[in-house]
């Protein structure tokens, strides 16, 4: 809903487990260049899970001919072929009681991605990338070498 949107440095004190990038939305090639360019070169933050999902097989060949699967796979993310996985719950990146996801999926209502008491905040991938680097909701302009 409208109402419930907030910018990325009002959620600074909002500590993360996850981040999922991709999937069907916000995983095109598009997608996957702004996640690269905020985390080639660095680590996500200890303890965070990083999971990024090109959106079709095209888009997954994509992200290994232009550099981005090694790039991910470098910054500790685990990169899966298409899959709609922990957007529905099903498997992969299910979430346990308590735990919060920054994702760039389309949908976060209760129990959307796990157990009913994780909270998931929907972004963007350049966000999401942010985050996942420093294990809080984190606007991208913090991160930018």
């Amino acid at each position: 809903l409208p109402e419930n949107t907030h910018l990325a440095k009002e959620g600074a004190d909002i500590k993360i487990d996850q981040v999922v990038i991709g999937s069907c939305t916000n995983g095109r090639i598009e997608d996957m260049e702004a996640a690269y360019n905020v985390l080639k070169g660095k680590h996500i933050a200890k303890g965070v899970r990083g999971i990024i999902i090109p959106a079709t097989m095209a888009v997954y060949k994509e992200c290994i001919l232009r550099g981005y699967t090694e790039a991910f796979i470098d910054a500790d993310c685990i990169v899966s072929t298409p899959t709609c996985g922990p957007c529905l719950g099903g498997y992969m990146g299910i979430l346990a009681e308590y735990e919060r996801c920054v994702s760039t999926t389309n949908r976060n209502f209760v129990g959307r991605m796990g157990h009913v008491t994780s909270e998931i905040y929907l972004a963007s991938p350049a966000t999401a990338a942010a985050s996942a680097l420093t294990g809080h909701i984190t606007d991208p302009r913090e991160v930018e070498a």
